[in-house]
């Protein structure tokens, strides 16, 4: 097989680097005969922490001819790893393996309250066996996926529950996402001590220094909110009596001060089409997240939380090269150089 190579400038430090694909490894050690993939500006590939590949709507069952689709756009996006806190069934023994395919960490489908969530997708067991439920989901996948709030007086789920399925879901070595868009909610996943919160709509900002303090990580899935903003201020009625305006107003400037304050924040789409991460990126930036932070929620941010180092030796062998620096111009997130998964090219631009 082919040995490829990768040369430039390696972010986030932007110091020269020279790679070889070692199989699914970067080796610093020169291998004859390798061949140059590509050289420019190298990122550790782009990483979309929230997505839902799968089902074009909500409440369908998962397709696998939906997933290969959103798969393939992620990548010619130049993520090589995705991170889906819930999914509309269990996904095929190839995900997140095969090898045009990114890696990928899931929680499998959602975890929810009795009557709150969308009709046909997750699971809703009784309060007191919702630890339990939560910790074997997060043994088989690392992951586990709960939706403490949904719509406005529903009830918030208790925090002596969520309280209890962290500690069994730590319990069996996994880590707890939960789907947030309350402010009371918010509250609750921050005593909890989950490991993130999702959307974090309506989030206090005082939480943020113990949501730093704790090592939990917002994902605020700015871009789709922003847009679902924008679309209900052009019907200045449906504006009034929306619930979301409030806190999807001062959401981009909740995320910029979750930066600010230390807390680990993800890039995440939950958008379809796939492959958007770009404009998640863009979303970071104009709320007054640097770019080279707002680029690190997509890269080397995310990888380290989720346990994958960067462009370094015994590395996985993964990487996304630019013409010139995506930190100067983000135009260059549209027009990758090539990507790399698992020391394999599977897009090179002319």
């Amino acid at each position: 097989m082919t040995v490829l190579r990768v040369r430039g400038f390696a972010l986030p430090e932007g110091e020269p680097v020279d790679l070889y694909a070692d199989g699914d490894r970067w080796t610093t050690d020169p291998v004859a005969g390798a061949e140059l993939a590509a050289e420019g500006w190298i990122l550790p590939g782009l990483v979309d922490a929230h997505t839902h590949p799968g089902a074009e709507t909500p409440g369908q069952p998962l397709d696998v001819r939906v997933l290969q689709g959103d798969l393939q756009a992620h990548l010619d996006a130049g993520v090589t790893l995705i991170r889906a806190p819930g999914l509309a069934g269990d996904p095929p023994d190839w995900f997140g393996r095969a090898d045009e395919s990114p890696r990928a960490f899931h929680a499998g489908p959602w975890i929810a309250q009795h009557g709150q969530f969308m009709q046909g997708w997750g699971r809703r067991p009784e309060p007191a066996d919702l630890p339990a439920v939560a910790a074997e989901q997060a043994a088989r996948t690392g992951w586990a996926k709960v939706v403490i709030d949904w719509r406005p007086g529903d009830d918030v789920m208790p925090v002596e529950v969520l309280r209890e399925a962290v500690t069994r879901v730590h319990g069996v070595g996994g880590r707890l996402a939960v789907h947030s868009q309350h402010a009371a909610g918010g509250v609750v996943a921050v005593e909890a001590g989950v490991d993130s919160i999702e959307h974090g709509m309506g989030l206090d900002l005082e939480l943020l220094p113990r949501m730093a303090e704790q090592g939990i990580a917002l994902t605020p899935t700015l871009s789709v909110i922003t847009a679902h903003l924008a679309q209900i201020n052009a019907d200045p009625e449906r504006a009034r009596k929306s619930w979301q305006v409030p806190g999807a107003s001062v959401h981009a400037r909740l995320t910029a001060a979750a930066v600010e304050a230390g807390v680990t924040v993800l890039a995440g789409t939950d958008s379809r089409p796939h492959g958007a991460i770009a404009h998640e990126i863009r979303a970071l930036v104009a709320a007054g997240v640097s770019p080279h932070h707002a680029i690190g929620a997509a890269s080397w941010t995310a990888r380290s939380y989720l346990g994958l180092p960067g462009l370094v030796d015994g590395a996985p062998a993964d990487a996304v090269v630019f013409d010139a620096d995506p930190r100067t111009d983000l135009g260059q997130l549209d027009k990758p150089r090539a990507v790399i998964i698992r020391g394999k090219r599977v897009r090179l631009r002319p």
